[in-house]
């Protein structure tokens, strides 16, 4: 995954890209018994303008194109959680996460 950080930047010139290697919580699964590779699950982030005007299978079609080699090799990725947004969708969720965290704060009324 790693060496197709570079491909996703250029394509998508993302403001957001975080990688979160899950393979380790994976690794004791049937199916990754005998893998070549030790990096086989990840949830990536992606919050690009090239996902404007596109709906979330698209989006991921556009993630899976740059990857493909990556999730085609044997010993690749063997899965993949994409969570890809607009700037505008970014602005939107912190702007909610903003809210519900000030409604979880107690209010202490002043004497």
């Amino acid at each position: 995954m790693v060496s197709n950080d570079s491909e996703i930047t250029a394509a998508l010139q993302p403001t957001t890209f975080e990688i979160h290697n899950d393979s380790s919580m994976h690794a004791h699964h049937q199916a990754m018994q005998g893998s070549v590779s030790k990096e086989t699950h990840f949830r990536v982030l992606i919050t690009s303008e090239a996902f404007k005007s596109k709906m979330q299978p698209a989006r991921h079609r556009m993630v899976y194109a740059l990857l493909k080699e990556e999730l085609e090799r044997a010993g690749g990725i063997h899965a993949l959680q994409l969570r890809t947004r607009t700037p505008e969708e970014e602005e939107r969720q912190i702007a909610r996460e903003t809210v519900q965290d000030e409604e979880s704060v107690p209010h202490v009324e002043e004497r």
